[in-house]
């Protein structure tokens, strides 16, 4: 009679294998969470009402800042640094008065990459807008919102926003 027992020294062996496989896979995962930046922001600008318009074009340095997660946001200065090669999504939006005409403009670098705008208007008395883009940026691109020469939003109540993330 004869009974089916496994051979202990291959069991251990394929045990010792998957141990292996374990700690390999462990260590690649520590390694690939640690190389994973995080970067986000969103912020508003409120100045407590009109914002313009100016004789220049502007910046917007949007002055309440909810996140900013990897600090690539500079408050002062409007202008988001990307602190690491990839692919980033930003957005824009605006509520402004129809007295003035409003037009907001999101710059990589120095190149105009989208806008939003609305014609200066005697019967609308509110205009909102925004843009969105996906942007490949290499590490120390710059990101801003501008806002054109005799052109105004409204900074205040929660309305002008500029918002961007790391995808990849």
């Amino acid at each position: 009679m004869s009974t089916c027992k496994p051979n202990m020294s291959d069991l251990g062996q394929s045990l010792c294998a998957m141990a292996e496989q374990l700690i390999a896979l462990e260590n690649r995962l520590k390694t690939l969470e640690k190389g994973k930046t995080k970067v986000a922001l969103s912020a508003l600008i409120e100045t407590g009402g009109a914002y313009g318009p100016f004789d220049k074009d502007v910046t917007l340095a949007y002055n309440k800042v909810y996140t900013n997660i990897g600090d690539a946001y500079n408050s002062c200065t409007g202008i988001f640094t990307a602190p690491v090669t990839g692919v980033y999504y930003f957005t824009f939006f605006y509520h402004a008065g129809g007295k003035h005409a409003s037009k907001l403009e999101l710059f990589k670098n120095c190149e105009m990459i989208v806008r939003s705008s609305d014609h200066k208007s005697g019967c609308d008395g509110a205009d909102n807008g925004g843009n969105a883009a996906v942007l490949q940026l290499q590490q120390g691109d710059q990101v801003y919102v501008r806002m054109p020469a005799h052109h105004h939003v409204w900074a205040t109540s929660i309305s002008t926003s500029f918002s961007g993330f790391l995808l990849s």
